[in-house]
């Protein structure tokens, strides 16, 4: 059974930083696509970072660029999301999310993820930032 589990959310300052973790169980990520969601209270689901096969492509959103690091260790099977320079927009519950074979070929060429493509999700953990 496959499971992914996020921590580290939290209250923070906005210029603050939090480090995002996704530990996952029931199979191994270093050949797969994992990704960060955020989905902000009215607003859809948006994919902010993936990783592809431990870094041979990565995408982030704009809105993220030069703030957000995505990065995975194998050993531990878990996924990160470093978070600096945390702005007030940045306000929402984020999601790891895992995928795999054909339906991970968005993340593969570096593509913006789509929700649909992803089979597995995380419980989710809230990022709150204040101004």
């Amino acid at each position: 059974q496959v499971q992914l589990v996020e921590s580290g959310g939290g209250s923070v300052q906005a210029g603050g930083s939090l480090r995002l973790s996704c530990i996952v169980s029931g199979y191994t990520i270093s050949n797969s696509c994992m990704g960060w969601f955020r989905q902000a209270p009215g607003k859809e689901r948006e994919g902010v970072a993936s990783i592809y096969f431990g870094g041979s492509s990565t995408y982030y959103a704009d809105s993220v660029k030069g703030r957000f690091t995505i990065s995975q260790d194998n050993a531990k099977n878990t996924m990160y999301l470093q978070i600096n320079s945390l702005k007030p927009e940045d306000n929402a519950m984020y999601y790891c999310a895992a995928n795999w074979g054909l339906r991970a070929l968005r993340c593969r060429l570096g593509e913006v993820p789509d929700t649909a493509d992803f089979d597995y999700w995380g419980q989710g953990t809230q990022v709150t930032v204040s101004s």
